[in-house]
C-alpha cells in the first residue's frame, strides 16, 4: 500500500461565484465540500486510480468528524488512519471567480497538537510503516508539531528502505530534506524560498546538493522539470488548461507515486504526473481530477530532455 501523511488535514469549502469582487456581497453559484489536507488529497488521486492507499495524520473537534465521513465516501481502497486529538480540524475556502477562472484561496492555522498527540502519532506511523510500500509526506504543520516533524518521518522511512516523497515548504522543507528523501515536489515559489534562486533549474540543483536525491519541481501551467540521478527532463502539457488549480500539485504528487510502483522511467514517469495535474484543474475540487482529460494528455504531454 501507499501511505500519505497529513499532518495538517483539513475540510476544503470551495464556492464558487460569478465574479469575485472586494466590499461586495456574493451570491455563491455552487458550494463543494470534501477533505482535504495535501496527503488527502494525493490518497483520494490515488485511491482512484487503484491504488491502495492508507490516510494518517490528525483529525480532531466537529471539522475531523466531518471529514472522515467523507472521506468514507471516497471511491477507491482508502483506508482512514487519522489519529483522534482534541483540538478541531481547519477548513479552508477557495472561491472560484467564473468571470476570470481565478481562485482565492483562505486557509486556517490548524489545531494545536499536543506532545502526547505527537508521540502517538510517531508510534503509529512506525506501524504503517511496516506494510508502505512508498511514503507521501505533505503540507503543512500544525502547532504544536516540532519543525523538524518531516525531518524525523523521512528518516524513519529511509531505516527501512521505503521510498519516501516530502512536499512542503519553508522550514519543514529545509530540514526535511536534508535528510535525504528519495524525491521532493516543491513548486517553483517553495524552491527560490528554500534555495534563493528565482531559476527552477539552478535552485533545484541546489536543493540536490542540499540533500534531496531527485527534485520535481511544479510550474503551474509550464509543466513539471525533474532533476534526477536519471537525467533531466521538462514536461508540459499541449496547452494550459482553464479552471481551479487547486489540488494539482497534488495530483501531480499521485502521479509521481503510482508511476513509481509501476516502475516506470522518468519520462513516463512526468506524464502521468503533469496529465493528472492538468485534469484536476479541470475538475471542480482538489482531490479529484476529470478522467477524460486525464487520458486524452496521457498522449499528448510533451517531454523534453535537457
Amino acid at each position: 500500500m501507499i501511505l500519505t501523511v497529513t499532518l495538517n488535514a483539513a475540510l476544503d469549502l470551495t464556492y464558487r461565484v460569478p465574479r469575485l469582487l472586494p466590499h461586495a456581497e456574493h451570491r455563491v453559484d455552487q458550494a463543494l465540500e470534501r477533505p482535504g489536507g495535501k496527503g488527502v488529497n494525493v490518497a483520494r488521486v490515488l485511491a482512484a486510480l487503484g491504488h491502495e492507499t492508507v490516510v494518517t495524520g490528525f483529525a480532531g473537534g466537529p471539522t475531523g468528524e466531518t471529514l472522515r465521513r467523507l472521506l468514507a465516501d471516497s471511491p477507491g481502497p482508502l483506508t482512514d488512519a487519522l489519529l483522534p486529538i482534541t483540538g478541531t480540524t481547519r477548513r479552508t475556502v477557495g472561491v472560484v471567480d467564473a468571470a476570470t477562472g481565478d481562485t482565492t484561496q483562505l486557509n486556517e492555522a490548524g489545531p494545536d497538537v499536543t506532545p502526547a498527540e505527537w508521540a502517538a502519532f510517531d508510534d503509529r506511523y512506525g506501524h504503517l510503516l511496516r506494510d508502505a510500500r512508498a511514503v507521501a509526506l505533505c503540507g503543512s504543520l500544525p502547532p504544536g508539531v516540532p519543525v523538524g516533524a518531516y525531518a524525523h518521518l523521512v528518516r524513519q522511512a529511509r531505516a527501512r528502505h521505503i521510498p519516501v516523497l516530502l512536499d512542503t515548504s519553508g522550514e519543514p522543507l529545509r530540514r526535511g530534506i536534508a535528510a535525504r528523501p528519495d524525491l521532493v515536489k516543491p513548486n517553483a515559489a517553495e524552491l527560490a524560498a528554500l534555495t534563493g534562486s528565482t531559476d527552477p533549474h539552478r535552485a533545484a540543483l541546489d536543493a540536490r546538493r542540499r540533500g534531496a536525491h531527485a527534485v520535481a519541481a511544479s510550474l503551474g501551467p509550464d509543466g513539471m522539470l525533474a532533476l534526477t540521478p536519471d537525467g533531466t527532463w521538462h514536461a508540459a502539457p499541449p496547452k494550459p488548461l482553464t479552471g481551479n488549480p487547486t489540488g494539482a500539485g497534488d495530483s501531480a504528487v499521485a502521479g509521481l507515486l503510482s508511476a513509481l510502483l509501476d516502475n516506470l522511467p522518468w519520462p513516463d514517469r512526468l506524464t502521468r504526473a503533469v496529465a493528472l495535474s492538468a485534469a484536476t484543474v479541470r475538475a471542480p475540487a482538489a482531490g479529484e481530477f476529470d478522467r477524460a482529460v486525464y487520458e486524452d494528455l496521457l498522449q499528448r504531454v510533451r517531454v523534453t530532455e535537457l
